[in-house]
């Protein structure tokens, strides 16, 4: 089955939403300033920046922070993805093209097979390439340079990284969840770029239904943007951003269909849990990966769900947001 073809003005406005200088890149402070330091330092030494892990949910600005470092190291940017990276060769031929101070952008490095992921222990260490040429008894190994660049890391799951890998990064961040405040801030900027007017009430009600997340807010926005087209509404308010998200099944809180049904699930089949994330997503059809980086952490984040060493937990916040009793007590 094919990947869907996004249209190619949608993708030009994704690309012009993203912020093009740290100045302009809300939140993430403390990763912000350590990251301009480095920067800062490694062109004053005339030297590569060391390699850096970028960890976080996803939609949260990792690949923005890679292109933002390319930029204000005024070098070019490589990017490149872990499952895209399925042999060795494919690792060797990406690294031919790099040439000295590069930056490499690998999204979901977690998911690098162990044969690449082994082969890239030396070449973040020495810059060295080594390779087998050929097979059996004529095999050979052979040892090739590699410029000197830096490799900048994503995942959605630090976890699941091995420790041998995670050690040769230099700089190891964490991109946490935006605060409403922030987000709003986004969509201010946002709304000016696409030539939106929204209310006050309006860019607080996107804020605090976005699950703070950059990526929500800007799609959602789009989303009522299109709305507000259509009704031809020149300035956003409240009421069109409640139609807009009621038609996108995106309640109060900022839970989308899916986030309803997984804890519905968990109260009405499992009698709140606990229950494993293996039996969710069978439950579910969903793949336990995406329940984990995807709608987990969100609701957790709101304090809907909780993990147990036995599993799965659905809150008293949970049962209230459902409007449901524990069987046994009130909430």
């Amino acid at each position: 089955m094919s990947a869907p073809v996004r249209d190619v003005a949608e993708i030009e406005i994704d690309s012009a939403l993203r912020p093009q200088r740290f100045t302009e890149y809300v939140g993430q402070e403390h990763i912000k300033t350590n990251l301009r330091v480095a920067i800062a330092a490694a062109k004053t030494r005339t030297e590569t920046l060391e390699h850096v892990l970028l960890s976080g949910p996803p939609g949260l600005g990792k690949t923005t922070l890679a292109l933002l470092m390319a930029r204000e190291m005024g070098v070019p940017l490589r990017i490149s993805s872990g499952p895209a990276l399925t042999r060795t060769g494919d690792l060797a031929a990406l690294l031919s093209t790099l040439e000295s101070g590069d930056l490499l952008f690998i999204d979901e490095i977690h998911r690098l097979p162990r044969t690449v992921e082994e082969m890239l222990y030396p070449v973040m260490e020495d810059f060295r390439l080594d390779l087998v040429v050929g097979k059996g008894p004529g095999a050979r190994s052979l040892r090739l340079d590699v410029p000197r660049f830096t490799l900048i890391g994503a995942t959605t799951r630090s976890g699941s990284i091995s420790s041998p890998l995670r050690d040769r990064f230099g700089h190891a961040h964490r991109l946490e969840y935006y605060s409403p405040e922030e987000i709003e801030q986004i969509i201010l900027r946002s709304a000016g770029l696409l030539g939106v007017k929204l209310e006050d009430q309006a860019r607080m009600d996107l804020s605090t239904r976005s699950r703070g997340v950059p990526r929500v807010a800007n799609r959602l926005l789009k989303r009522v943007r299109d709305l507000s087209q259509v009704r031809r509404t020149p300035v956003i308010g409240s009421s069109l951003v409640e139609e807009a998200l009621t038609m996108l099944e995106i309640d109060a809180e900022g839970l989308n269909a899916m986030d309803r049904k997984i804890l519905k699930l968990v109260v009405e089949q499992f009698d709140g849990g606990p229950v494993g994330i293996s039996t969710i997503a069978a439950a579910i059809s969903e793949d336990p990966e995406t329940i984990e980086g995807i709608y987990e952490p969100f609701l957790i984040q709101k304090g809907l769900l909780a993990r147990t060493r036995q599993g799965r937990v659905v809150t008293d916040q949970g049962y209230a947001h459902l409007k449901q009793k524990r069987k046994g007590r009130l909430v």
